[in-house]
């Protein structure tokens, strides 16, 4: 048997020194990081990251070693072998950072992220934020995202209007590949 890659999620409480902790538990099982990313999201902290695990560790096992550790008891954890086939996949170069910010409402999101898919560019990263701003909620959001060279200005003046129409301001910057 061999190693196998997972995704592992762990959303608890956040703390000062979380990621160490789960990162240090999985250095001491002999378990690799990949792509990583961890994120505040209200109080809670979202940790996720695709492991290599070494054969002998089963996800179960996993699992109950992080809920032994100090303040872990209630997150929840979760390791999920990839089934995923050699298929093709979206290009993951990030070609240009994108900001939108304006009065929180609903679709806001979904109406943004649409535009992307007639442009064939592919969303990397996404991170947004409700924000408290003089009694009014400011929905913030920015994307990391990989837009064909051909496609990109006409992408962005898409996505500039849609902004506009949802009252959102855009910045965009074009983001070096690498």
């Amino acid at each position: 048997m061999s190693d196998y890659k997972a995704l592992l999620s762990v959303f608890s409480k956040d703390r000062v020194g979380l990621i160490s902790l789960v990162t240090g538990h999985l250095f001491d099982k002999g378990i690799n990081l990949g792509d990583t990313s961890f994120a505040v999201l209200g109080k809670g902290g979202e940790f996720t990251s695709v492991i290599d695990i070494p054969a002998d560790v089963s996800e179960s096992e996993l699992i109950d070693e992080l809920h032994t550790l100090e303040g872990m008891r209630d997150a929840d954890i979760d390791v999920r072998r990839f089934a995923f086939g050699g298929g093709d996949t979206p290009p993951t170069d990030i070609t240009h950072h994108i900001r939108c910010e304006g009065p929180d409402q609903p679709g806001v999101l979904a109406r943004l992220s649409e535009v992307f898919i007639d442009f064939d560019a592919n969303i990397v990263r996404l991170k947004s934020d409700q924000i408290d701003r003089d009694g009014q909620t400011i929905f913030v959001t920015r994307f990391s995202v990989y837009i064909p060279a051909a496609r990109a200005d006409s992408c962005l003046a898409a996505l500039d209007n849609t902004a506009s129409a949802l009252g959102q301001a855009l910045t965009a910057e074009h983001s070096e590949i690498g």
